[in-house]
């Protein structure tokens, strides 16, 4: 995907609006199906996320398919099928992207942050400005208020990669968060730590259409267009910013991000922002890991971090 920014300087945080192609959608009968199919998804990525926990616990024994299969409580025929049915491949074949060497191949990749690529599938570069990002200031009160006088809805919904909170306000998408648990009581209190003077209301019907339109191109569908009512610091937005550029299917350090936003010995403080982006996935911080080819942490778990760059990997490997 590629994102184009029109910058307007900004002392605290940005609004992100991403404009895609439109999806038309309004159908509740579809919107229903889709949440079914991500119920399925989700409940595949609870033992893909077990298998992919029991090989980083036992990884210097090596274990076979049929041990992994047995560590995510299933049979090895049922493994096969629920791989097959949830990234399309087999689990042998998704498991090499995991591992450490794969990670350094794609480390080593020539890739710049701030140069247009062609992983966007577009056919020239007179088309990559269909896509675009654009930034509006929050002003430095905002920030100072907290969420004073917003109200932020929320609803809990399934993805193919778990269980997740999306929250949103009027000016657009403010939150998500992968449930490590079936309790999003976690992740609601970080929420209203960050705005802990918002308003906070359920409302799972309106947060499923947008979530709906969020993994539904994981199926080959059209991407809607969203807005991210976001709040960081200037070098947290300046690393968020980076991080929208880095393709689907390739991975950089947070060295990388570093010499990219022109502070090269800021990697420990890139990690520090990465850790903090409040809408992982729609902003794709599970890209960057060590350079030394280790994965690394997530804020929705290490698992889910390897499952996402694999699941990722599979789709660049069927347009290579």
């Amino acid at each position: 995907m590629f994102l184009r920014f029109l910058e307007e300087k900004t002392r605290i945080g940005w609004k992100i609006s991403v404009d895609m192609f439109i999806l038309s959608a309004d159908n509740e009968q579809e919107e229903q199906i889709m949440v079914q199919n991500f119920e399925q998804s989700a409940l595949d990525y609870e033992r893909v996320e077990k298998a992919i926990a029991y090989l980083e616990q036992n990884f210097h024994r090596q274990p076979g398919l049929s041990e992994i299969a047995k560590g995510a409580h299933v049979s090895e025929h049922h493994f096969q099928k629920l791989f097959s049915r949830w990234v399309g491949i087999s689990p042998k074949r998704f498991l090499q992207y995991l591992t450490k060497e794969y990670a350094k191949e794609l480390l080593n990749e020539p890739t710049n942050l701030l140069d247009v690529t062609y992983e966007t599938g577009l056919s020239s570069p007179g088309r990559l400005h269909d896509l675009f990002v654009t930034c509006e200031a929050v002003t430095p009160g905002e920030f100072k208020n907290r969420g004073e006088g917003l109200v932020i809805e929320y609803g809990i919904h399934p993805s193919p990669f778990g269980r997740c909170m999306l929250a949103v306000t009027e000016r657009g998408i403010c939150g998500l968060a992968f449930l490590k648990d079936e309790s999003a009581d976690d992740e609601l209190v970080s929420m209203k730590k960050r705005w802990n003077r918002a308003q906070f209301r359920k409302n799972s019907q309106k947060t499923a259409k947008l979530i709906n339109g969020i993994f539904k191109p994981l199926n080959g569908e059209k991407t809607p267009s969203f807005h991210l009512f976001l709040k960081g610091t200037n070098f947290q937005i300046k690393v968020w910013e980076g991080l929208l550029r880095i393709p689907s299917g390739q991975v950089v350090s947070y060295e990388h991000v570093a010499e990219q936003i022109g502070q090269p010995r800021a990697a420990r403080a890139v990690a520090n922002a990465v850790a903090q982006n409040p809408v992982p996935f729609l902003i794709p911080c599970h890209r960057v890991i060590r350079k030394v080819g280790d994965f690394g942490g997530y804020q929705g778990g290490s698992a889910r971090k390897k499952a996402l760059l694999g699941w990722e990997a599979v789709q660049k490997n069927r347009r290579d």
